[in-house]
């Protein structure tokens, strides 16, 4: 087993057992100030994808799901040997669409906590996979660039 789908499993991990938490610690609705006007702890569920867009269209999010975890390890076994931020950022991916397709797959939807308020705004609540995903993509950028300037320091 190569490295990084130990990363992966580590993600779905945490945020199974943190997602287990909320459930069995707290009533839907129920928030906990962690730090005033500005993070709490609420407990919330999404149907839908990101700030509840597409709520209620499981069958459609388990196909997208199923192409996107097989698309991730296409890339991770032919890719990610080469570069390991790349592998890190597929494996944070892989890890975060694996943990809320597990959530869909046996809740009907997606259990959100992390709740922010940024300069006013109530940011939509989310959770350790959405975290994830969303660090994993800002590493792939972040990789795409490196390897371009590699790619335009080889031409000149």
């Amino acid at each position: 087993m190569y490295w990084y789908y130990i990363i992966a499993f580590i993600v779905v991990v945490i945020d199974q057992l943190s997602k287990w938490v909320i459930v069995k610690t707290m009533a839907y609705g129920d928030s906990i100030t962690v730090i005033e006007d500005f993070f709490y702890i609420t407990s919330h569920r999404n149907q839908g994808a990101a700030w509840g867009i597409l709520q209620g269209q499981m069958g459609f999010f388990y196909i997208i799901t199923a192409v996107v975890v097989v698309g991730i390890i296409f890339y991770m076994q032919k890719y990610a040997k080469e570069s390991k931020l790349l592998a890190v950022s597929l494996s944070l991916i892989l890890g975060g669409a694996l943990g809320n397709f597990m959530d869909r797959l046996f809740r009907q939807e997606v259990v959100d906590f992390f709740d922010f308020i940024i300069f006013n705004y109530n940011y939509p609540i989310f959770n350790v996979a959405d975290s994830s995903l969303v660090v994993g993509v800002i590493l792939i950028i972040i990789a795409t660039i490196i390897d371009e300037k590699k790619k335009g320091k080889v031409k000149q």
